[in-house]
């Protein structure tokens, strides 16, 4: 019998490296962007813990190709 090959589950949630890799743009430029609107919106989860939500980000980023 094969082993079962599945891909590990996405996060629901990214970090600004993530967010950065995710992108193809340096940790800094998630920060600029994060302030301008229409970014979708990080949220604090902690005191120096802030993420994304994984969806809105791939929304944003193909709504940014199509126009």
């Amino acid at each position: 019998m094969k082993p079962n090959k599945q891909e590990a589950p996405q996060p629901k949630s990214l970090r600004a490296r993530q967010v950065a890799a995710l992108l193809g743009i340096g940790l800094s430029t998630v920060w600029v962007w994060a302030k301008r609107p229409g970014f979708p919106p990080a949220r604090k989860i902690g005191p120096q813990v802030t993420v994304w939500d994984r969806d809105e980000v791939i929304a944003w980023r193909d709504a940014q190709v199509q126009q």
